[in-house]
């Protein structure tokens, strides 16, 4: 519910501080006096799109601020999560327009951008009149509003789901379909390579040691004389012999030596050890540098072909083992293509199947909610004065999507047999207003939280039709909150509260006010409204005789 709302400096307004109440509020004034500017301000705080100067004659900047009352369970406090916002039982927004037409807003004094707000005001506030594209003029949003008629949140929900499987299980099918026809065009080329990378099998590290390999044996005949003449050197005839020999003569006399010879004795022995051990590696060296003729030859056309594959694919002779995986990996995909094109050809058909059941069980459900619609469109449109019109909420098929198969409006016909018709193109000024509210008494039952909005909706009727106008948004407002710019007498007479918009001249500048009515100011007010400027005795009791009526 709007509990409050403060205007200063924007258009005519000066200063101005609103605390609205529950039920029926009444806004009536002279023609110019500023109720729209009232519906301007409202709109531009909840984030609006309207009239860019807003900005009062001489002041820096415009702003206003809305207080709202929610209650437990309020959609907006779930919208006030999604945005990361504090929420609790009192909402207010504000929003400043500068001069240079900068707009910045706040919610709960937290900043916010105007889609905030907006989104905000989706839940907060409907406004209805005669020129609402926001609401039920606008044929987009009749779907959901037959929807939300009939309960189908729930349903609407099983069908996105549906279709969002669907669409996810014909994107795999088209990228499995894709990607099977891409390998199917390089099914020769893969099978090809695979052949050459098996026959070769390249092993990691391989081109190194190959490299190595040959290095080696290409040196071997070069330097395996000289290893043989050290062999020769160290080995029985030569070095090795000569230690031997001192060592046999140096012991023949070492106990005559009195201890000089030991440590010679030890030397000896040590480098006969090193001595040892040289030959024995030179002799594995030897060994290794022995080889047949032939594997030099078998190494380097091994090691050719490894790096002439590597060069073929482009890598490195080390990664040729990884792109074999990766083409095996690629052939098995080909050759089980088949066999996951029928499994998710399958799974497509089946989403496709559960789709179509749960739209045609949907849209069955807004065939029967669209005649328990029009009928109680119906009977409301009798107490209105068009008993003769016909309302009618027609189905076609649609183009099927997320919220099913149906395209859904809502025409008119004012009279038996005239043709149908979209609601703004076919109803005159006062019965678009009565289409409009008769619909909207129907659409509002059960609801709660809701502040709406009636801009003149009573226009172009008068008498028992404005009357009956005046209990219907009466009947709107039992339990909740309804604003109603009126010019009509019959309508005023109903409101729970009563303000009057007036224009005042002070100087060369015209301000706006709102000021709330007592029971005896009401009555000027609706006499006002009946006689014109000049207020007679019989316009106060007419006035008086209407106050009575509504309270009846």
């Amino acid at each position: 519910m709007l509990r409050g709302l403060d205007i200063t400096d924007m258009l005519i307004i000066d200063r101005l501080e609103l605390d609205f109440q529950p039920g029926l509020n009444v806004l009536t004034g002279e023609t110019g006096a500023g109720k729209s500017i009232l519906l301007d301000s409202l709109g531009f705080v909840l984030g609006w799109r309207g009239r860019a100067e807003l900005v009062r004659q001489g002041a820096a900047q415009g702003e206003v601020t809305a207080c709202f009352d929610l209650p437990d369970g309020h959609p907006a406090l779930g919208v006030l999560e999604e945005l990361g916002l504090p929420a609790s039982d009192e909402l207010i927004l504000r929003r400043v327009n500068t001069r240079d037409g900068r707009k910045t807003a706040w919610v709960n004094d937290r900043r916010v951008s105007g889609e905030a707000l907006r989104q905000l005001s989706d839940v907060l506030v409907e406004l209805h009149g005669q020129h609402d594209d926001r609401g039920l003029l606008n044929p987009r949003g009749h779907r959901a509003i037959l929807d939300d008629y009939a309960n189908l949140g729930a349903m609407k929900a099983r069908v996105s789901a549906a279709w969002t499987a669907q669409s996810q299980a014909r994107k795999a099918l088209e990228a499995q379909e894709a990607a099977l026809a891409a390998a199917r065009d390089e099914e020769d080329f893969l099978r090809h390579s695979m052949a050459e990378l098996d026959d070769l099998a390249p092993e990691a590290g391989e081109d190194a040691a190959l490299d190595a390999k040959r290095r080696l044996m290409q040196s071997a005949e070069r330097i395996r004389d000289d290893v043989r003449n050290a062999h020769d050197a160290l080995a029985q005839d030569g070095a090795e012999a000569s230690l031997a020999q001192a060592m046999r003569w140096l012991d023949a006399v070492a106990d005559k030596a009195d201890g000089a010879l030991d440590a010679p004795l030890g030397a000896i022995a040590r480098a006969m050890a090193e001595v040892d051990e040289a030959t024995r590696g030179i002799s594995e060296a030897l060994d290794i540098l022995s080889f047949d003729p032939m594997a030099l030859e078998q190494a380097e056309e091994r090691l050719f072909a490894i790096r002439a594959l590597a060069r073929k694919h482009g890598v490195q002779p080390d990664d040729l083992a990884t792109l074999a995986d990766e083409l095996r990996s690629k052939l098995t995909r080909l050759d089980a293509g088949g066999a996951d094109l029928e499994r998710l050809s399958a799974e497509l058909a089946a989403a496709e199947e559960a789709y179509a059941k749960l739209a045609a069980d949907l849209s069955a459900k807004r065939q029967a909610a669209c005649k328990r619609l029009d009928k109680a469109v119906m009977a409301e449109l009798a107490p209105l004065k068009m008993e003769r019109a016909v309302f009618e909420t027609q189905i076609s098929d649609e183009t099927p999507g997320p919220d099913g198969i149906d395209a859904v409006a809502f025409t008119v016909a004012t009279n038996p047999g005239a043709p149908a018709g979209p609601l703004n193109k076919i109803a005159s000024g006062g019965e678009l207003s009565r289409f409009l509210l008769a619909l909207k008494v129907c659409l509002t039952q059960g609801q709660s939280g809701l502040t709406m909005i009636f801009d003149e909706i009573d226009r172009g009727v008068g008498g028992a039709t404005a009357h009956a106008v005046g209990q219907r948004l009466a009947d709107i407002a039992d339990g909740g909150q309804v604003l109603v710019v009126t010019h009509s007498p019959q309508v005023a007479a109903v409101g729970a509260h009563h303000w009057q918009v007036r224009k005042e001249v002070a100087g060369n500048v015209i301000t706006s006010t709102v000021v709330p009515l007592a029971q005896e100011q009401r009555t000027d007010e609706i006499a006002r409204m009946l006689a014109g400027d000049t207020i007679t005795d019989e316009a106060r009791a007419a006035a008086r005789s209407l106050l009575d009526t509504s309270l009846t």
